[in-house]
């Protein structure tokens, strides 16, 4: 090959260890705040290092680091919100639309919060709640303006241009797609006890740059999470505004012109 292309992960360290020995030049990109071990074992082989976070700049080398963004699908840039309409079995609305996601398994305690707030909610919002899998509440399913789905797939394209707020966890990829599509969002992240505290950086990271609003898992309560919705859906405008000066939506642009030399 002419050049090597690495995500991370344990099986890419021999590909570019090898391709380093090899002088065959090679980029590898960190999705994450603070690189994680395969890419810190590749760093020293690698000729240019992409990153998403400007936080990430000053773990790599100055004269390889290059904050390009998170490349994401081309696909969920092309949704359409009347094949979601159809998809969901609604009719259009003046009500803005809440996209609520809790990761590929869902969320316990975002699902808990959401749904003790659905009475009041429902009244401003219609609510697509991806709640993930063996975790629909069946006594939920005749509510008007909700609807609860365990995980989508092709449809998720079409979700993302009918929604006007997301409230997500706070995985690197996921806020990405958000600042590519530049949706307001509040977001959840995983606490420190349940993870490495990676989805706390990568929160602080985008609240700091004026991206997304923040509710700290443990300060999640029905209470916090309404006020909070409330707080975004009035200051969407000036998210979405943070969100189309960033930059870092034409990644795959950047990634590419880094590749071709």
């Amino acid at each position: 090959p002419d050049v090597i292309f690495s995500k991370g992960g344990f099986v890419s360290v021999p590909v570019v260890r090898a391709a380093g020995s090899l002088h065959i030049r090679t980029i590898i990109h960190e999705s994450d705040m603070t690189p994680g071990l395969a890419n810190r074992l590749s760093i020293p082989v690698a000729d240019k290092v992409c990153c998403s976070f400007p936080e990430t700049l000053q773990y790599l080398p100055k004269e390889k680091a290059v904050l390009t963004g998170s490349p994401i699908r081309k696909e969920l840039l092309e949704g359409n919100r009347q094949d979601a309409l159809r998809y969901l079995g609604w009719e259009d609305s003046t009500k803005p639309t809440l996209l609520v996601m809790g990761g590929s398994q869902g969320s316990a305690v975002i699902n808990k919060a959401l749904r003790q707030d659905l009475e009041l909610l429902r009244k401003e919002l219609r609510i697509i709640h991806l709640c993930g899998k063996g975790n629909l509440d069946n006594s939920l399913n005749s509510l008007e303006g909700y609807a609860q789905l365990e995980y989508v797939s092709d449809e998720l394209k079409d979700l993302f241009a009918l929604a006007d707020l997301i409230l997500s966890r706070a995985g690197a990829n996921s806020i990405c797609e958000l600042l590519a599509l530049r949706k307001p969002n509040l977001l959840v992240p995983l606490s420190a006890s349940a993870s490495r505290g990676d989805q706390i950086l990568n929160a602080e990271s985008y609240q700091k740059q004026g991206y997304s609003m923040v509710l700290k898992e443990e300060l999640l309560t029905p209470e916090s999470l309404l006020h909070s919705l409330k707080e975004l859906s009035e200051n969407k405008d000036h998210y979405i505004e943070a969100m189309s000066k960033s930059g870092q939506s034409n990644a795959i642009d950047k990634i590419m012109t880094l590749i071709r030399g």
